[in-house]
């Protein structure tokens, strides 16, 4: 099972509260950034842009606690940046983990090695490593801008497993990628015994250096679709830490709309107007942000530009999770999704059969993206 049945417990009775109490906004998980600064440059990301005077900055221990309690979300994740850059990452996981809320370290691995030697963490099933993983060896250290992440990340995600921690990877898509190959990367995946993956496009960070790969709608349906679909044809079960309706959204089985305040997210700066990805302004307090927030500025049925494309887990999987308790046939229909998550589906399989035809890899892609330089000076 990927995800443990206690966390089940306190997400579902959470939620189900929240719907008592007739709260129409509520946060699921908080998106905790204790800092920007990161110990690699990918070209999508939109966090470590920022001069090297912010990147200084860090939130502290009694700031990270009180944004967590302000919050009141059961479950936090911890992104970045690359929060093992931390000096006092591991107070401020502790301090969480003693809160029993249900933490997501997200990591690039680079460094969990010489933190788990150092005995910073001790496994919990409130912690949980999630670890960045963007493909196949090639496709990862592609996408991160520099070889040989990839096997590190892998050594980092053995002794963890090793040693008892839950483990996730999250992987990110952009336009170009092979369906065949992220199949192949699942595979691996499960080989290495990580509990579960998560999964999302990618979103166009106004900031991130790379504008032309990010999927669109159409494109991002079809891709999940042959990813996804026909997944029992004599491989190992895929496990994805992330509601089953979401991932149907992804694979257009299903229509949502965001849910944006569903992922708050607090950083150096406060309370980031109105979610993880759109920095339109912060507020003071987590009050203020869900109070004096345009909320109806935001998501796919505003008609805002920014949100026309993205399908991004943070805004769609509270979504599917609200969906899932709001009544009996959201129940069901997130059963079955869990039981029958096959999706036979003869023309996605002839699409992904076509694919393999197809040249693909990001070396053949790298004069079309104009990144040679960088990933060769990530090498170096």
């Amino acid at each position: 099972m990927p995800v443990p049945i206690s966390q089940m417990w306190t997400v579902a009775s959470y939620v189900v509260k929240q719907k008592l109490r007739g709260r129409r906004r509520y946060p699921l998980v908080l998106m905790l950034e204790p800092l920007f600064r990161c110990n690699l440059a990918c070209a999508g990301c939109g966090k470590i842009q920022y001069p090297p005077h912010v990147l200084r900055r860090q939130l502290t221990v009694e700031q990270c606690v009180r944004a967590v309690e302000e919050c009141g979300a059961p479950m936090v994740s911890i992104p970045g940046g690359e929060p093992l850059l931390h000096p006092e990452i591991d107070r401020i996981v502790e301090a969480l983990v003693g809160m029993r809320k249900y933490v997501y370290l997200c990591t690039n691995a680079l460094l969990l090695k010489e933190k788990l030697d150092a005995g910073l963490f001790r496994p919990s099933k409130y912690l949980t490593f999630s670890v960045h993983m963007d493909g196949l060896e090639e496709e990862h250290d592609f996408a991160v801008c520099r070889e040989g992440t990839y096997a590190r990340a892998i050594e980092g995600i053995r002794l963890a497993v090793a040693r008892g921690f839950r483990v996730t990877t999250n992987t990110t898509l952009f336009d170009g990628a092979d369906p065949n190959a992220v199949r192949a990367f699942f595979d691996e995946m499960m080989g290495l015994g990580v509990e579960g993956m998560m999964l999302s496009p990618g979103y166009a960070y106004d900031k991130a250096p790379d504008q032309k790969n990010f999927l669109q709608r159409t494109r991002t349906n079809e891709l999940f679709e042959m990813i996804l679909s026909n997944r029992r044809d004599g491989k190992r079960r895929w496990r994805f830490n992330q509601s089953p309706l979401f991932l149907e959204f992804l694979m257009g089985r299903r229509e949502y709309e965001c849910t944006p305040w569903g992922m708050p997210c607090y950083n150096i700066f406060g309370w980031q107007r109105p979610c993880y990805l759109l920095q339109e302004g912060y507020a003071d307090s987590f009050r203020e942000l869900i109070e004096q927030t345009d909320w109806d500025a935001y998501g796919r049925a505003s008609g805002n530009p920014k949100c026309a494309n993205c399908m991004v887990h943070c805004g769609y999987e509270s979504t599917a999770v609200n969906h899932t308790f709001s009544s009996f046939g959201g129940f069901w229909a997130t059963a079955k999704a869990t039981l029958f998550d096959a999706y036979a589906n003869p023309a996605a399989r002839e699409r992904l059969d076509r694919e393999r035809e197809k040249p693909h890899g990001p070396m053949a892609h790298l004069v079309q993206l104009g990144f040679a330089d960088d990933v060769r000076k990530g090498a170096a």
